[in-house]
This record gives C-alpha cells, sequence and structure tokens, in this order.
C-alpha cells in the first residue's frame, strides 16, 4: 500500500515583509482564507483527508473555520506567530487550536522548518515534529545529514518532508511549482517505492495571486509561478494522478501514531 500524507500551513501570510511588502494583518489572514477554501474544494472532489497546520493567530483569528476542518482532518500546530518565537508559545498554540477542536494536538511544524528544540516540544505536549526538509536549501537550512524518513529521537518522532531517495531533491511546495509535472509525479513515484509513503507540504495563499496584491512586496519569479488558479489547476492534477496511482490518503497523525486518542478527555481543555 502506498500512503499519501498532504499538509499545509495554516498561517498570517507575512513572507511578504521579506520582499518589500506591508500587508496588514487582516490581508495575511484573508489571504490564507481564500486559498484555503479551494484547497478544500479540490480535497472534497478527491474524499481526502489531510494535516493542517495552523498557526494559534490564525485559529484565533478563525477559529469556527478551524473547527470545521477538524471535523475531518488533522488540526496541528504551527507554532503561535510565523514570524517570532518563544517557548512558552508553543503550549500557547497548542492550547488554543485544541480549544477550538476539542481534539488532542499532538503534531508541530516550526514556520519556515526553523530548528526547534525536541526537549520544548516534549515539555509542551507534542508527539512528532514535522519541522525538517532534509535536503539543502540555500539560505535557509542544510538538513543532508538528517534521515530522510521519520524516525525517534529524544522521545519525539521526527517525520522529514519528502526528498528523492538518491539526491535529495525536494518536492516541497517551490518544486511543486517549479518542476515539470511528469518530472514531480515521477519524484513521487520513486519516493514511494523507496520510502512505502509519500509526505508533501504546500500553503494555501499559494492558491492566491498574492504577487498581484498592492502592498509593495516584490518577489522573485519562482515564487509565484504557477500560483492562483494554475496552482489549483496543477494540485486538481496531482490529486488526480496519486488518486490512479493507488495513494491511500492518511494524516500524519494516521501513519505516526495510529493508536492515539482523537478526542480529547471532558475537562482537558482551557
Amino acid at each position: 500500500m502506498k500512503i499519501a500524507i498532504l499538509s499545509f500551513d495554516i498561517e498570517e501570510f507575512d513572507m511578504p515583509y521579506e520582499y518589500g511588502g506591508k500587508p496588514t494583518m487582516e490581508e495575511q489572514i484573508a489571504s490564507s482564507t481564500k486559498g484555503l477554501e479551494t484547497i478544500v474544494s479540490i480535497l472534497t472532489k478527491y474524499q481526502a483527508k489531510v494535516t493542517f497546520y495552523c498557526t494559534g493567530v490564525y485559529a484565533t483569528a478563525k477559529p469556527e473555520l478551524i473547527k470545521a476542518l477538524s471535523k475531518k482532518h488533522e488540526i496541528a500546530s504551527h507554532n503561535h506567530y510565523h514570524s517570532s518565537h518563544k517557548k512558552e508559545d508553543l503550549s500557547t498554540s497548542k492550547a488554543i487550536l485544541e480549544e477550538i477542536t476539542g481534539k488532542e494536538v499532538v503534531g508541530f511544524r516550526m514556520p519556515r522548518m526553523a530548528p526547534i528544540s525536541d526537549t520544548d516540544l516534549v515539555e509542551a505536549g507534542y508527539k512528532y515534529n514535522a519541522s525538517i526538509n532534509p535536503t539543502y536549501l540555500p539560505g535557509r537550512y542544510d538538513y543532508r545529514h538528517i534521515s530522510r524518513t521519520f524516525f525517534t529521537q529524544n522521545d519525539l518522532i521526527h517525520f522529514p518532508a519528502s526528498v528523492s531517495p538518491k539526491w535529495r531533491v525536494p518536492l516541497f511546495w517551490i518544486a511543486f511549482h517549479n518542476f515539470p509535472l511528469f518530472y514531480f509525479f515521477y519524484l513521487c513515484k520513486k519516493v514511494a517505492q523507496s520510502d512505502g509513503y509519500l509526505h508533501l507540504y504546500f500553503h494555501p495563499w499559494e492558491f492566491t495571486d498574492y504577487h498581484l496584491a498592492k502592498d509593495g512586496a516584490k518577489y522573485p519569479f519562482y515564487l509565484h509561478r504557477n500560483n492562483g488558479k494554475k496552482m489549483a489547476e496543477r494540485f486538481d492534477k496531482l490529486m488526480s494522478f496519486l488518486t490512479e496511482e493507488g495513494f491511500e490518503f492518511r494524516t500524519s497523525k494516521e501513519l505516526l501514531i495510529p493508536s492515539i486518542s482523537h478526542t480529547l478527555p471532558q475537562g482537558s481543555l482551557l
């Protein structure tokens, strides 16, 4: 059996600040919300369940939306703020998401795949960390020394994003926008043959024409190529390919911790 783990980082869209933009918080939330509507439509078409890593800030702004998503999908933490981090943010975001969904939050992904302490995550109550892209990304990180497949370290399961078996070609969101689809699908097959599962991640704002926003941001072409409507079309083709190839769609929690309870005991919320 081949398993497809698809994940989406729901966040306040702060990337424009890296490229000279100055969007308001309302605009940042709106970008992710608009893209999320497109994603849910496509997932519903293919009856696929996924993992949504959500910031505490976004969840506080859109609690009913996150609660609705939690009925079908896994909700995990994407920290409290997308643009800054303090140790206490780990517990804050977890508590907010559990209050909204009524379900235990066991997964975490650090914004921009930044390093995060195993000890801090375990102390905050997380069971797995999906903050590793085990490849080399110039200017960001070099994780080529880390296992390509999930492993346990310091009482925490680490769940790296998928990269190709031999050369560690990343299958992350930028690759999906820029690689020819036939090549991306070829890599998906190779990863599944080697690892038994495929682990991809995207963001809702990729499904919008964010580069046309009047916030002053100037992006390099590779960051907005095939976004908006084209991204939706490409993602639909990806879902069709995975379905035809016989992939089973699961959440990260279902793959990593299949025995864990989905619902919190009464009285364990905030």
